[in-house]
């Protein structure tokens, strides 16, 4: 309980009195549940407060006061302006600094496009818009109360900025907190909370501004780099009277082209890979839409080079060209996309003399505090500009560029790669019979198991695969850019439920299979979006990686003990879940969820996903919780 908690018991506690003092006669006819006459009779009487206490209490009546009422309020106006945005959600945890425009979505708007999906936290609202924005492509709108929820929300704010992902924000605030309004949840200047963390944010106070306001913030967000963006509404201007001849017109949503490549720079880049004997291309975030994987695609095999970087599905898993070549593949050339921070690289290829070229977004964006940009690296070739909107013009180039006295090179360089490709896999999948039939169960087993019965479904896995040892990137066939989320931006944890089901939304209308192997650690920090997902019907399998602790850090204190020449024995303490367990199951029932488990014995985990999945592909969601390994 937190949005004007002072504020709401005093007004309940008001009404209360004046009821009490209104009906001060009915009091002492009433008799007192759950007792008998005789001991009620033996008790003195509960007298009604008098006039004056309701006075102290609740104020002056205002009984005789007529209501207000609005036929046209601005909030009708403001529906109107976002319906222009092709917003089909609207994630919320309610809160009263907008209340105007939460009646008139759902009633003036009808609940459509926006629909009104209730979150049990702030948090979760924006963490489902980040999931959501990942599959669609773009952002359904996260409403907030100000300046409490903004602030509950600000964790999952600041993993879509460091994920570069486009969240639609607004925020309610009482810029005048008069009357039963606590002045706590008011801002003088609300975006500051998150100022260092959004792409853009204004502050609106009249219609007219909001409407410039949420197309231009829109377009911003929709600009690589994309981001989030936060709008600011004030209370009382949501539920001023507006009748239809005095609205301002509605502007028309206009969106900005992505930034391409200096076709000079383009030219120099092509013709760098096309003289190098070893090429490699890294990449981040470059697919920003299935487009991009296909024209990444296209230039790997243009050169035969190998392609590395797991932040997103860029490019097919499954791939020949997929990796880094093998550790005798020394790149003389290596071309990053959308990579956050190339130092790396560039420090590495700086003792062997490699050449180094970025095509990154990033570079047309920065903010001052926050190290999301990452290091300094001291390319060869910086472009800045959108990887994705540059490929065609680099295709393009290289195509032109290669010459016959090239193939023969750039074929026998692709057989290389493509061998080291197999090999690879097949030695993960090799890895994988390692603890079999091992309980608690392993994290190789678990992601084959799922695997085995769901590879012939449309499926999309909107989880990360770093706590489970990356096992499902060589079990799986990863191929196409919805199959896989990637990391969630800046590393914060309650991120993974919560984006989940922001993406088993947006894979909800495609028929498509969403799929959820969920840290328990994770979990607990919003489980609330459990309900969430039962009440909306969004069909999402969930599969609890219940390894009882935060593990990294139990790595970490282990490693420092080592360090500091101490027993490893108490790192535990402060790092594991245990004493009691946690039955997930039973928390997943509590939501309404389907759920079984704990699993502990791997044999009985087939058939617990086969009884799950039916759940699921009948359009609900379904939770399995299952003791895993560490790792």
């Amino acid at each position: 309980m937190h949005k004007n908690l002072k504020s709401h018991i005093n007004t309940r506690r008001r009404d209360f009195l004046k009821g009490a003092a209104a009906g001060a006669g009915l009091l002492s006819t009433v008799p007192v549940l759950g007792q008998n006459s005789e001991s009620a009779s033996s008790r003195p009487a509960v007298l009604p407060p008098s006039s004056a206490q309701v006075e102290v209490e609740a104020g002056p009546s205002s009984a005789a006061t007529p209501g207000r009422f609005v036929e046209h309020p601005a909030a009708d106006y403001m529906v109107d302006v976002l319906k222009t945005l092709d917003l089909e959600y609207v994630t919320t945890n309610p809160g009263s600094s907008f209340e105007d425009l939460h009646e008139s979505l759902i009633n003036y708007g009808n609940n459509t496009m926006p629909e009104m999906l209730t979150c049990l936290h702030e948090e979760s609202a924006v963490g489902m818009a980040h999931g959501y924005a990942k599959i669609e492509g773009k952002p359904l709108l996260a409403l907030l109360h100000g300046p409490v929820g903004l602030l509950h929300a600000s964790m999952a704010i600041y993993n879509a900025w460091a994920d570069r992902i486009p969240v639609y924000i607004i925020a309610g605030n009482h810029k005048d907190p008069v009357g039963d309004i606590d002045p706590l949840h008011s801002g003088q200047d609300l975006g500051a909370l998150v100022r260092d963390y959004v792409k853009w944010d204004d502050d609106t106070i009249t219609v007219k501004q909001f409407a410039e306001s949420a197309l231009r913030a829109y377009k911003i967000a929709m600009t690589p780099p994309m981001g989030p963006v936060a709008v600011m509404i004030d209370h009382d201007m949501q539920g001023e009277s507006l009748p239809r001849d005095r609205r301002p017109p509605v502007p028309r949503l206009s969106l900005a082209a992505p930034p391409q490549g200096n076709s000079g720079a383009i030219r120099e880049a092509a013709n760098l890979l096309i003289s190098a004997q070893r090429p490699r291309i890294v990449t981040g975030r470059s697919a920003r839409t299935p487009r991009g994987l296909d024209l990444l695609v296209e230039l790997a095999e243009l050169l035969q080079a190998p392609v590395s970087g797991a932040d997103r599905v860029n490019f097919p898993w499954t791939h020949a060209l997929y990796g880094n070549g093998g550790q005798d593949y020394q790149a003389d050339v290596i071309l990053g996309l959308e990579v956050n921070d190339m130092s790396a690289i560039v420090r590495n290829a700086a003792g062997s003399g490699a050449k180094t070229i970025s095509i990154s977004s990033t570079d047309l964006f920065h903010g001052s505090n926050l190290r999301d940009y990452g290091r300094y690296a001291a390319l060869d070739l910086s472009i800045a500009a959108d990887a994705e909107a540059s490929l065609p013009s680099l295709i393009e180039e290289v195509q032109s560029g290669i010459r016959a006295a090239n193939r023969g090179v750039i074929r026998t360089r692709g057989k290389q790669v493509a061998d080291v490709h197999r090999q690879q896999r097949r030695q993960s999948v090799e890895n994988a019979r390692y603890g079999w039939n091992a309980s608690p169960i392993s994290t190789a087993r678990l992601s084959a198991e799922i695997w085995n019965q769901v590879k012939e479904d449309d499926w999309s896995l909107v989880s990360w695969m770093g706590f489970i040892s990356n096992w499902p990137a060589t079990l799986w066939d990863i191929e196409r850019h919805y199959q896989y989320l990637g990391f969630p931006g800046a590393g914060g944890m309650g991120y993974g439920a919560q984006a989940a089901v922001g993406a088993a939304l947006a894979n909800r209308k495609y028929g498509r299979l969403s799929i959820n192997i969920q840290c328990d650690g994770d979990l607990n920090y919003a489980p609330g979006v459990l309900w969430t997902a039962v009440h909306h019907r969004i069909p999402l399998l969930t599969v609890m990686h219940n390894n009882r602790a935060y593990h990294a850090e139990v790595m970490f204190v282990q490693r420092t003990a080592a360090r500091h020449k101490r027993g490893e024995d108490r790192a535990h303490i402060g790092t594991t879940i245990r004493d009691p367990d946690i039955d997930y199951a039973a928390m997943a029932a509590a939501y309404g969820m389907y759920s079984e488990g704990p699993i502990k014995d791997p044999a009985e985990l087939g058939p617990a996903l086969a009884r799950a999945l039916k759940i699921v592909r009948g359009g609900e969601p379904a939770l399995l919780d299952v003791h895993t390994q560490p790792r």
